[in-house]
């Protein structure tokens, strides 16, 4: 569409000229003239600031999943991060500020700052802020998160549920969080974090992707790829055993 073209072209004159994303160059020209929205093909100009209303919907996030991790619901991690200024800043910045200054675990300081670039039109669902896409695959699994972390940072059992793989791990933070680069130089990052003591859950977000097509295939291979990982876990993890009245335990003999 003719509309569409005008207004990627005034982003990327835009991006040339400051070096910004192109979703922050996007966002400050739709938010410094709002005739520009009309080029946006239908989508609500930032100049028109979201209600607190449809913030969980943008977030991607319920209200009430946000505040059971984190104390806060939505309208309050909006005013507290627009008081740091946040929009201005870097994702890994506000990650950091919802980590050190609220005392938010690695995967929720995530989850906030994405939710929180979504309401402010940094990013849509799916988008990083450079233009880049990304994956977010999560998986459950009734093992402790001490088997769950090992089953990826230890090559050996990478091999068992990603066999055609080898991504080159970068940092780590043992039982918490493991960042590598994939072969196509792409970044995957995983966070873990414990439900109990024998069950735990890792999230997967696969990100830098070039195209909407791209991320699509590699939500569905994370998606086979946790679910082999889930059924090797359990296949390892010894059963209960529950003794019968006036007989041998169950699944013994």
């Amino acid at each position: 569409m003719p509309s569409q073209k005008d207004l990627k072209r005034l982003v990327r004159a835009r991006m040339r000229k400051t070096g910004e994303a192109y979703t922050t160059a996007r966002t400050r020209i739709l938010t410094s003239n709002p005739r520009n929205a009309s080029l946006s093909s239908g989508v609500e100009s930032p100049a028109t600031p979201p209600s607190p209303e449809s913030f969980a919907r943008l977030a991607g996030y319920t209200d009430e999943a946000v505040k059971k991790a984190t104390g806060c619901d939505w309208a309050k991690w909006v005013c507290a991060l627009d008081r740091h200024k946040a929009m201005d800043l870097p994702h890994r910045d506000i990650a950091r500020l919802v980590g050190e200054k609220y005392k938010v675990g690695p995967w929720w300081a995530q989850m906030v700052t994405v939710g929180y670039e979504r309401i402010k039109g940094l990013r849509e669902v799916g988008q990083r802020r450079t233009g880049a896409y990304e994956v977010n695959k999560s998986k459950t699994i009734a093992v402790p998160i001490r088997e769950l972390y090992q089953a990826f940072s230890t090559k050996s059992s990478r091999k068992r549920w990603l066999p055609d793989h080898e991504p080159t791990i970068r940092t780590s933070s043992k039982e918490k969080s493991i960042r590598c680069t994939w072969e196509d130089g792409t970044l995957v990052q995983a966070y873990f974090m414990a439900k109990g003591p024998t069950k735990s859950s890792v999230q997967v977000q696969h990100v830098g992707l070039p195209s909407r097509e791209v991320a699509d295939e590699r939500r569905v291979f994370w998606g086979e790829r946790l679910q082999a990982l889930a059924a090797l876990l359990m296949a390892a993890s010894p059963r209960v055993v529950t003794p019968r009245r006036g007989g041998r335990p169950r699944g013994v003999g």
